[in-house]
């Protein structure tokens, strides 16, 4: 009579292909999301670093002129205080001068050291004239190398302000991408959700009411029982007739969505919190793990493929009740089926 019924509840099911098509488009479509948003935010990371670097080396360099604009301020300084000196010292030798000619003047016949004295005094006038010319020339050149560093400086802001604003819309253009992936992940999770939920109530149709059987979350959870006898990772036979109806669904649902959607059915071995005393299980963590894997393996069998099932033990660390008494233990032995990516 059971497998009557659930041929019943078989056939009662046969638009779920439909359910499934929509189901391997969607994660395709998520996919495809994933990887464009992964490659623009690689080129775009790539664009922004190379700028950065641009920035420092401009910025290393205008700190570079800035020393080399004050050392020639200063420079220019010094010679203006130089100059100064000079033309103070040209103005004396030009009143020397002066004296020296009225006194020449006056006294023409006073005799030849008074001619050799004018002669000196000119020639010391001419060498202060020269001084004075080398040192303009070099406030000339002073001036135009400064005058170079202003425009090099100019160019450098320049730079630095395109550079900035390219920076900004670069920014500006990484937000909008990641908000959009943002919304068509949030449409995406909220349609995986709901064949999520097809899949489970599928599974429900399939393993009918059955009391040690329920849906907690995104799990399908099964009590220990239904299984392995207490303390073993040995499948019972009731628990291979139900594995044999999972397995089938399964077959179906790999058929149906396209191989490049990493979807995997998660087994999850729980024990509950009292320590095993078993020569073949030194510990919790080694049932659990064992016990889940013997379900995968079963399904293995049975035709499902591996990379599609992964197993895991919990031991007694994710209970479901924390009380103290046989009902929460029962409770916390369990298998839980989790339909999710890779």
């Amino acid at each position: 009579m059971a497998l009557v019924r659930a041929r019943r509840n078989e056939t009662g099911f046969n638009y779920w292909p439909g359910f499934v098509d929509a189901l391997s488009t969607l994660v395709l479509s998520i996919v495809f999301l994933l990887s464009v948003f992964l490659v623009v935010q690689f080129f775009l990371s790539q664009e922004v670093t190379g700028k950065d670097k641009a920035l420092e080396q401009l910025n290393a360099k205008i700190a570079q002129l800035n020393d080399l604009l004050s050392l020639e301020k200063l420079g220019k300084l010094n010679l203006d205080d130089q100059l100064s000196q000079m033309r103070a010292g040209l103005l004396s030798a030009e009143a020397e001068r002066d004296r020296v000619k009225g006194l020449y003047e006056g006294l023409s016949a006073a005799g030849s050291d008074a001619a050799g004295r004018t002669n000196e005094l000119n020639k010391a006038l001419n060498s202060e004239k020269q001084v004075s010319s080398r040192a303009l020339a070099q406030i000339e050149v002073l001036n135009q190398q400064i005058s170079a560093l202003r425009r090099q400086l100019s160019a450098l802001e320049e730079a630095l302000d395109a550079s900035e604003k390219r920076d900004k819309e670069s920014q500006g253009r990484i937000a909008d991408l990641g908000q959009r992936l943002n919304v068509a992940l949030a449409q995406r999770v909220q349609e995986l959700s709901r064949y999520r939920s097809d899949f489970f109530g599928r599974l429900r149709a399939i393993l009918g009411n059955r009391p040690d059987v329920r849906i907690v979350g995104d799990r399908f959870v099964f009590q220990s029982e239904v299984f392995f006898d207490t303390g073993q990772a040995l499948l019972l036979p009731e628990g291979r007739a139900e594995l044999d109806k999972l397995a089938t669904a399964l077959i179906d649902l790999d058929k149906q969505i396209p191989s490049e959607i990493a979807w995997v059915l998660r087994v999850d071995g729980h024990t509950d919190v009292r320590p095993i005393n078993s020569p073949f299980f030194k510990s919790n963590w080694e049932l659990s793990s064992a016990r889940a894997i013997s379900v995968v393996q079963y399904l293995i069998s049975l035709g499902v493929p591996a990379q599609r099932l992964v197993a895991a033990g919990f031991a007694e660390f994710q209970p479901l009740d924390t009380a103290a008494n046989e009902e929460a233990y029962k409770r916390n032995r369990r298998i839980e089926l989790k339909l999710t990516e890779r």
